[in-house]
């Protein structure tokens, strides 16, 4: 069996976003129960309910461990149930909190060697002390059976397969045409499988768009986490707090005949969450028209603290 905590719902910035005086922000920060606020995505799962893996690590991290007691330090002075993070990207919102972990806790880093490659040319991430903080590398579609610090199996296995998606931010290439130097290993999804029963459920926080082949991935899933970052494709500009489009920034919308809930509408997956929501994004807001289309298409919108057995 697997088990997963919902560490973080939001996408980069949290909600609220510390600089957005957008709608949505403010009902937010004035405490309205139905605009509940959320950190940065973040989820963390397990085999054995004793050794957790997180799935990437957002700048909320540390916030994000004190709000969840099966991730605080169970035995002797010094312990962490941590036993390791998998990062499906380099994005800011998702590699921030490995400095969080820099503390000489034994575990391992699991990413694409691409990913492995702007952390080792980064020399503030060597904060990771690399006599207890292992990084082993992913070829894309090879399946590995994440181990503990010990090197004993965890029970639990990892694939991680190419989405559509773009370079972080800060990596992007002048001059590189419409892929800003983007290659198939800068965004990915997940497929993590218990060992032991052979249940499953993906994680895909990026993604811009549905080719057929991830389409075909994901048919007849028991779980899928998914992209929810924004509703429509222009709603930073609508809003008044950005100029990209949501595609231009990596991620597809919720709703649309090209949106995810369209998408997903004929791959008879069981169980549907959206996460790393914008603050933007009026799914967000329990009240919300758009919160109930979502719902009545058969979606959840993760919330912070979300507790699954699978």
């Amino acid at each position: 069996m697997l088990r997963i905590l919902v560490l973080g719902s939001a996408a980069g910035g949290g909600f609220p976003q510390w600089n957005c005086g957008c709608p949505n922000c403010r009902r937010a920060r004035e405490g309205d129960p139905a605009a509940v606020a959320r950190t940065q995505s973040t989820l963390a799962v397990t085999a054995d309910n004793e050794n957790w893996f997180l799935l990437n690590a957002s700048p909320d991290l540390r916030q994000q461990i004190t709000q969840s007691p099966p991730l605080h330090p169970a035995r002797g002075s010094r312990h962490s149930p941590i036993a390791g993070v998998v990062l499906t990207n380099a994005d800011v919102d998702h590699i921030a909190g490995l400095l969080t972990l820099r503390e000489r806790q034994p575990l391992t880093v699991y990413a694409t060697r691409r990913v492995h490659d702007v952390l080792a040319d980064n020399i503030v991430f060597n904060v990771l002390n690399a006599e207890c903080v292992e990084r082993r590398s992913f070829d894309l579609s090879d399946e590995i059976e994440l181990s503990l610090p010990d090197g004993q199996p965890a029970g639990i296995s990892v694939q991680l397969f190419p989405v559509p998606g773009k370079v972080a931010l800060y990596l992007e290439k002048s001059g590189a045409g419409p892929s800003f130097g983007t290659v198939a290993e800068d965004a990915v999804g997940a497929k993590i499988t218990s060992r032991s029963d052979g249940r499953s459920f993906f994680y895909v926080p990026g993604c811009a768009a549905m080719p057929a082949d991830l389409a075909d991935r994901l048919r007849g899933a028991e779980l899928v986490f998914f992209d929810g970052t924004t509703w429509t494709d222009d709603e930073m500009r609508t809003t008044g707090v950005g100029v990209k489009t949501g595609r231009r920034m990596g991620h597809m919308c919720m709703s649309g005949s090209d949106g995810a809930i369209a998408a997903f509408a004929g791959l008879d997956v069981r169980r549907k969450i959206f996460v790393h929501i914008n603050n933007t994004n009026p799914a967000l807001l329990s009240d919300s028209p758009e919160r109930a289309e979502a719902e009545a298409a058969g979606w959840e919108i993760a919330e912070d603290g979300m507790d699954i057995a699978l």
